[in-house]
């Protein structure tokens, strides 16, 4: 009985395997997309050319995934041990069997990583991506929704594709937070608005008995800001300034 790890990154049981690529920039390429989403497992299934300068150039410090890639002469062979492995096609076929979307077909393979089987995402060549017995070995079919006009990915960014929405699948979408700082009080936004105010009737810019709706529209506006303290000491900096011009000028 296989047991549910799940203090196991999920992401180390999903290897990308890549049917018979014919140009090594695309493996390179491939490489660099996977190790960006934190996947490390490639398989490579009869590559026209491999090891080459080119896919370590396009693999641009990822070559640490091109030097553990495995190279085998059939796709059964890149799938052996899998329990869960995806095909990817933009072309409809008449004898798919289980199709789903990317996003879907990522959650298939981390579920089953996560169980402690492995996974696999497989893609096909560049000009004709993976052919019908292809998929027929795989047990579910994806598709990335694209321009139905012009379907066609490159084959590395349909592995970045594919891997972005297996890290979300493993690690969810949280972005990182930028810092926070303090904010203002009550007073000392309201002692803003009312240097505010002396200024503005100083610069005649704010006629005191006729002060319309420009002050209860600032206060609006620095409330709409949620002001922080720093920026209200560069407020009141600017304001201080102006005082001085007008003092000089008098």
């Amino acid at each position: 009985m296989i047991m549910d790890d799940t203090r196991a990154n999920p992401l180390d049981r999903v290897r990308v395997v890549l049917v018979a690529p014919s140009h090594p920039g695309n493996v390179g390429a491939s490489a660099r997309a996977m190790l960006a989403m934190g996947l490390s497992h490639l398989a490579l299934v009869a590559p026209s050319r491999f090891p080459d300068h080119e896919a370590t150039r396009r693999a641009t410090g990822a070559t640490a995934v091109l030097d553990a890639a495995r190279v085998v002469d059939s796709l059964d062979e890149a799938l052996e041990g899998v329990s869960c492995s995806v095909g990817y096609t933009s072309r409809p076929r008449e004898f798919a069997g289980v199709v789903v979307s990317a996003r879907d077909a990522a959650a298939l393979a981390i579920a089953s990583a996560r169980a402690g089987r492995e996974s696999a995402l497989v893609f096909g060549t560049e000009m004709s991506g993976l052919s019908n017995d292809d998929l027929a070995r795989c047990t579910a079919v994806a598709t990335i929704p694209t321009n139905p006009a012009f379907a066609s990915l490159n084959l590395a960014a349909a592995v970045q594709v594919a891997a972005y929405e297996a890290r979300v699948a493993s690690q969810g979408d949280a972005a990182w937070q930028a810092p926070r700082f303090a904010p203002a009080t009550h007073d000392e936004i309201e002692r803003l608005h009312e240097h505010a105010e002396r200024t503005f009737v100083a610069m005649r810019f704010l006629h005191p008995e006729m002060p319309r709706r420009l002050m209860p529209r600032l206060r609006r506006l620095f409330a709409r800001a949620g002001l922080e303290k720093e920026e209200v000491s560069i407020l009141r900096g600017i304001l201080a300034r102006v005082d001085q011009l007008i003092e000089r000028r008098r």
